[in-house]
């Protein structure tokens, strides 16, 4: 019994910060930093890692379908839908605990 809810986030993401963290709206992207060098994929790990903790999903619930070399992004969510996705990353919402 899987949650049918699922959203495409549209990012903007800053490599190389200090720490990953979600640093505001960019038109109708989110823009997040991650604290890993865009290198050999290592953003994109860190930033699909990020994604998990802040939105209290599993890992394996996230997939980058777009933007794989490039700061924008767009992220195919399964278990939110795109609305409480933006909510939980702009700091409107607590993320219900982690599955799996």
């Amino acid at each position: 019994m899987g949650s049918s809810a699922e959203a495409r986030l549209r990012l903007r993401i800053v490599p190389n910060a200090k720490r990953s963290e979600v640093a505001g709206a960019y038109g109708e992207a989110i823009k997040v930093k991650v604290a890993a060098p865009a290198v050999e994929g290592k953003a994109n790990e860190a930033l699909l890692e990020f994604l998990a903790n802040a939105l209290g999903i599993p890992k394996h619930a996230l997939s980058l379908v777009a933007g794989e070399k490039s700061r924008d992004k767009v992220i195919h969510v399964e278990g939110l839908d795109l609305e409480g996705a933006r909510r939980l990353l702009m700091g409107g919402g607590t993320p219900p605990p982690a599955q799996g």
